[in-house]
């Protein structure tokens, strides 16, 4: 009898459609290579050059783009068919690895929840242990988990006898559940507990009056009043065991284990990669789950079979012995109806992926990642020494396998091991994630997208502009510290990987040059049009036809990719490539900026955590569809001057045409400062129309009337005279 199908693949039915449109758009980029080439030798100019250097940048960004589209795949798993290849006693233990720094950015409470949403998975409980990385060494992180356990006890055998599937309490409460005998006591249960948790984050601190059991009152006493965020011992704390721990219902709880490693201001802290490779060698030490599971603080689970969609590529009797990971796409909840920010990242999380996918796997999204602990770790059980080989017969709060999980967790730890260039997740960059999951691939490592109809886990995402556009530059800055090292994709990575797979991580980590031709088309052309000097072909030439067709075709592939076949609202992909212009304004060259300064040792920018803090007025306007500027930030500099010159040129260029004519000649500048105009509105609307908190700062205002000013004198003085 054949063994069950537990997943299936097959190639999008676009895959020809994105082949041929690569062929023909990649002739008219040469085309228009070639033409620029002819001007630079027989009329070479600044305003040549720039062009040339736009449609250059341009032309390889967007053929590293098509990697992505040649050999896209969908694939669909039955986890109904698991149980006829093994029982839940041959399943893998699951470490789940939960990523949290500050409690006044990532309240505790949300963090509570996606912890309580992983214990309740429909996954045997004695196989299942959860970690808490709080990398703020935050007392009041502790004191939440500590309530979190003891909530656990009823939440997970409620959600189980009634199949729940929200099984993150705040998302279950607020969804108008179906109501059981026990709904409104559990309910009761949560608000006190979260009535309780945040009153302790309030106050900013803990009274040891609030915390009953004597084991745990001996973990607060580490907080001594040397002890701040960069600097404290190691705290380990077991909130749940079990080999010891019992539901209301009598059964088995999964194991719970705060983490807060050591911290020396005199040593690096590498971020979120210091603190998941503390979380693999403790985890290694007290429960050795073969499969790990990492996730971020805000990205609670939406789906409790999960770890079953997983195993249907793990268990797989045929499966690949070198698949490393199974990523689950990042998703996003309270997202607006238009999608004002472009939040949703559709692209990347629903085609880019897929392309990825169907050559040696989809990137590590920093969240959603099922991991092989041997594809991360070394081949001891614990990634650490065969010493811990003889721990494994110890429970695990156990006093000498609890003294060697601080060792593990010392900030010395790593001196002089591989730990961070060859073992766990990989250091250097602040977007650890897709460059742990590139190196995965250089050293032979498979993944898959596993791509559920229902999202498997749902996240947070920024509600105003200023967190969008920062957010972006940190992880286009990461991005950049990829490319600029020694495991460059374009070099070592062709070398070591299928070619088509090591440009699509080049396309990745070099995205923030879209800002070079993004500046000169928002620039150039309005400057040259204020100034009334013609720098494109009339539209009566064969190459106004070559412009035309390069336009439609690039925003008109984009448009079925995200409309016809991505399903989602012509309103949201307007939003989207709108937010493309913005970003390659301000991230993107933020981004090269920044990363240029660390560079020569200049750069004063840390990572800085996204607040997840829910501020009532911010979220109205975002349900409202209305983008928030509000603060002065630097960010929105360099967008409101772009939309100011190309207002300022639509409307000379306009009046030019009416009063003398010549449309033929400078059609093209006024379409391409009308068409900046037009998505600039919102900008021109916080300038002047708005009067709410969210309108655009006057600062920022007047700062960019000041610079449009002074860019187009010192063009005219460079470029025009």
């Amino acid at each position: 009898m054949p063994t069950p199908l537990l997943h299936s693949s097959k190639p999008l039915s676009k895959t020809w459609l994105n082949r041929m449109f690569s062929l023909v758009y990649a002739v008219a980029l040469s085309i228009l290579l070639l033409r620029h080439c002819h001007n630079l030798i027989y009329s070479p100019s600044t305003i040549a050059i720039a062009l040339f250097l736009a449609d250059f940048v341009f032309a390889f960004l967007w053929l590293t783009n098509q990697c992505f589209h040649w050999n896209p795949v969908e694939r669909k798993v039955f986890p109904e068919n698991l149980k006829h290849v093994a029982s839940e006693s041959k399943y893998p233990p699951i470490d789940v690895l939960i990523c949290t720094a500050d409690p006044t950015k990532e309240p505790p409470i949300g963090v509570v929840n996606t912890a309580l949403s992983v214990m309740a998975y429909e996954y045997p409980a004695e196989k299942l242990s959860v970690y808490v990385s709080d990398d703020g060494g935050s007392k009041m992180t502790l004191y939440a988990f500590m309530e979190c356990a003891k909530f656990a006890k009823q939440w997970i055998p409620y959600c189980k006898k009634y199949g729940v599937v929200d099984r993150a309490p705040e998302v279950y409460f607020g969804s108008q559940p179906s109501s059981y005998p026990e709904t409104d006591h559990i309910k009761s249960m949560y608000e006190d507990m979260k009535s309780r948790v945040e009153a302790v984050v309030q106050s900013g601190g803990l009274s040891l009056d609030r915390v009953m059991e004597p084991e745990f009152q001996d973990a607060f006493r580490k907080w001594t009043p040397d002890f701040t965020s960069r600097q404290h011992p190691t705290v380990i704390q077991i909130l749940l065991d079990n080999n010891a721990d019992k539901d209301v219902a009598g059964d088995v709880m999964p194991n719970l284990i705060y983490v807060s490693r050591e911290k020396n201001n005199l040593k690096p802290h590498n971020f979120k990669a210091g603190a998941l490779n503390v979380m693999l060698r403790v985890s290694g030490l007290l429960t050795n789950g073969k499969l790990v599971l990492v996730l971020d603080c805000d990205m609670y689970s939406n789906d409790p079979e999960t770890p079953l969609r997983a195993l249907c590529y793990f268990m797989d009797p045929n499966a690949d012995p070198k698949l490393g990971f199974v990523q689950f796409p990042q998703r996003f909840n309270g997202i607006n109806k238009n999608d004002i920010y472009a939040s949703e990242f559709m692209p990347e999380t629903q085609i880019l992926s897929l392309g990825m996918d169907g050559l040696l796997g989809a990137v590590f999204m920093g969240t959603g990642g099922f991991f092989k602990r041997d594809s991360i770790s070394d081949d001891s059980p614990c990634g650490v020494t065969t010493e811990s080989i003889q721990t494994k017969s110890n429970p695990i709060n156990s006093k000498d396998v609890l003294v060697l999980a601080h060792e593990v967790a010392s900030c010395n730890y790593e001196d002089h091991t591989k730990w961070g260039s060859k073992i766990g997740f990989r250091y250097g960059t602040i977007t650890e994630d897709i460059y742990t999951s590139f190196q995965l691939h250089c050293e032979g490592w498979k993944s898959v997208l596993c791509n559920p109809k229902r999202a498997a886990f749902l996240g947070g995402s920024p509600s105003n502009l200023n967190d969008g556009l920062t957010q972006i530059k940190r992880w286009y800055m990461g991005f950049l510290e990829i490319f600029f090292n020694k495991y460059c994709p374009l070099i070592y990575g062709v070398r070591s990987m299928n070619p088509l797979q090591a440009l699509c991580y080049t396309h990745y980590t070099l995205r923030s040059f879209w800002s070079i031709p993004i500046i000169i088309y928002a620039f150039l052309p309005q400057l040259s049009l204020i100034n009334s000097v013609p720098i494109f072909t009339k539209v009566s030439e064969d190459g106004f036809f070559l412009y035309v067709f390069l336009f439609l075709g690039a925003y008109g592939k984009d448009f079925l990719d995200f409309v016809v076949f991505g399903r989602r609202s012509t309103i949201r992909w307007w939003n989207h490539q709108r937010m493309w212009l913005m970003w390659g304004l301000s991230s993107y060259p933020f981004a090269l900026l920044e990363r240029s300064l660390k560079c020569f040792g200049l750069s004063t920018f840390g990572f800085n955590v996204t607040s997840k803090v829910v501020d009532e007025e911010q979220n109205r306007l975002y349900e409202q569809g209305v983008v928030e500027f509000g603060v002065e930030s630097l960010l929105f500099l360099p967008i409101s001057v772009a939309s100011l010159v190309s207002l300022w040129a639509f409307a000379k260029g306009v009046i030019h045409v009416l009063l003398y004519g010549r449309l033929e000649e400078f059609f093209v500048q006024i379409f391409i400062s009308g068409f900046v105009v037009v998505n600039s509105w919102v900008i021109y609307e916080g300038m002047v129309l708005r009067k709410d908190r969210g309108k655009m700062p006057l600062k920022i205002t007047l700062a960019s009337i000041a610079t449009a000013i002074a860019i187009y004198f010192l063009s005219t003085l460079i470029m025009f005279r």
